[in-house]
């Protein structure tokens, strides 16, 4: 089995972690009601498209 010949450092970690952040989900408007949905979903208030 492969044996690593040196610590990785936090800084290298850390850079192999960058893409692992959490995103904000995107919002629209719901035309009919005015509340916020997710796109292309149905909306939760007033259960139109």
């Amino acid at each position: 089995m492969a044996t690593p010949k040196s610590k990785t450092s936090k800084a290298r970690s850390a850079q192999r972690r960058s893409h692992d952040a959490l995103t904000a989900m995107p919002v629209s408007v719901c035309k009919k009601c005015g509340e916020k949905k997710r796109p292309h979903h149905v909306c939760p208030a007033c259960g139109s498209k």
